[in-house]
């Protein structure tokens, strides 16, 4: 079977199977299948062979371990204190809540390393507490829901981890390289709920004194240190990211066990558990996805499409767009992790072939799939925000788009500009990233 053929009945049976909700992890794997019945010198056997090979990895350690130090932050009751500081640093600006939400989010992806985990985190908290001040309840999904996005794109992220590890790529540079990305974000957010706040007349708080500022961020200085601790170790070289992941769970359990008192002793088993949960649903679809990865390279199918598209005579910039709509296409319909053990993996040959970046492309594809994050059909954290709310997902899809928009203009700006992200890792760690 040729490259083509093979590809028709890997992505034909994956969609057909998605269409039939199944779910993804489950389609991905049944999706290779046929492949190894059809070719004589495969057998299904091979699949559970690539399966567990993609679960001997060091770096994949990282993934459980990150989701425990985020659960564990969310149990103690990092996102009230981070609240607090978010609200005396931004509170009085026009539609101060809105704000808030933006920079809580932007404060906590430095420390969860997921969209999902911030946006029930926050959600719970600031979505009520919008309503209850006036603010439309689609709004305060959407808002909630789109800066969440945050957690996989300012470091940690685990989508970044996994990133580096199947493709060899520096997670600390992945790791500096988001900071701007975050920032950007954030500020067109927060200039989007500015104008929100004008034309609705949302309400305004006093401005904090700068005692209560002070205050505020003396109660959050040693959640804010995490970021400082893990980034700052893996870029100076004290430890690799799974090391970081480790050290990053002792120091959440310090936090909130011994240093705020915030987590009894008997509900560690609980947060164990739902880390444990997550942690294998994540792992179960790296396993799959891997297999159906390594059956794309088998038949030789990155190379064709690095044949193809060398005929269009794209450069960097027509191929950074490209790469960016090929994962915002499919982010609207799986989970970020296997978009990119599939789709990361085929296109990386083609940004090679052209001379981009391994960085520049990586920070694309995260961006791109984190956007999926409030993109239906899937948009988990649109779901879990609109959950919260009490509102169906369509209420709030206007917003969305609206909100939308200028982070999209962020992501374009990106592709332009790769110096723009390059600079950080370059003038930090300039031994690993040339």
């Amino acid at each position: 079977m040729g490259p083509g053929e093979v590809a028709a009945i890997l992505f034909g049976t994956f969609g057909v199977l998605v269409f039939l909700r199944v779910p993804v992890a489950f389609a991905l794997g049944l999706a290779v299948v046929p492949v190894f019945f059809i070719e004589e010198r495969l057998t299904p056997v091979l699949l559970m062979r690539e399966m567990f090979k993609s679960y001997n990895s060091f770096v994949l350690l990282a993934v459980p371990f990150f989701l425990l130090a985020a659960n564990l932050m969310n149990s103690s009751g990092i996102t009230d204190r981070l609240i607090r500081l978010a609200r005396a640093m931004v509170g009085h600006l026009p539609g101060g809540l809105g704000h808030v939400n933006v920079v809580v989010s932007m404060l906590f992806a430095g420390i969860s390393g997921s969209s999902t985990a911030d946006a029930a985190g926050i959600g719970s908290l600031l979505i009520p507490q919008m309503r209850k001040e006036g603010y439309d309840a689609p709004f305060a999904v959407a808002i909630t829901a789109c800066s969440s996005v945050m957690g996989v794109i300012i470091p940690p992220s685990i989508l970044m981890v996994v990133w580096g590890g199947l493709m060899s790529v520096s997670i600390g540079g992945l790791f500096l390289a988001g900071v701007v990305p975050g920032v950007l974000i954030a500020g067109s957010q927060m200039i989007t709920v500015y104008i929100y706040a004008k034309k609705n007349g949302y309400p305004v708080h006093s401005r904090s004194t700068l005692i209560e500022l002070m205050r505020a961020a003396a109660s959050a200085a040693l959640a804010l240190m995490t970021p400082v601790i893990i980034v700052g170790g893996i870029v100076g070289g004290f430890f690799t990211p799974t090391e970081a992941s480790v050290v990053a769970v002792i120091y959440s359990l310090i936090l909130g066990v011994v240093v705020y008192r915030t987590i009894a002793i008997h509900e560690i088993p609980k947060v164990l558990y739902d880390s444990a949960r997550f942690a294998a649903i994540t792992l179960f679809c790296i396993g799959t996805a891997s297999a159906f990865g390594w059956c794309l390279a088998y038949f030789k199918i990155p190379a064709a499409l690095v044949e193809q598209i060398d005929q269009m005579g794209l450069g960097i910039i027509g191929i950074g767009i490209m790469s960016a709509l090929a994962f915002l296409l499919i982010g609207m319909f799986i989970d970020a992790i296997p978009a990119i053990i599939i789709l990361g993996t085929v296109l990386y040959p083609v940004t090679q072939h052209v001379g981009m970046h391994p960085i520049h492309f990586a920070i694309i594809g995260v961006m791109s799939l984190a956007f999926g994050l409030v993109t239906p059909p899937y948009g988990l954290c649109l779901l879990i925000a609109a959950s919260i709310g009490k509102i169906r997902l369509v209420d709030a899809l206007r917003n969305v788009v609206v909100i939308l928009f200028p982070m999209i203009c962020v992501l374009l700006l990106i592709i332009v500009m790769p110096d723009l992200i390059l600079a950080l890792p370059r003038w930090i760690m300039p031994a690993f990233v040339d």
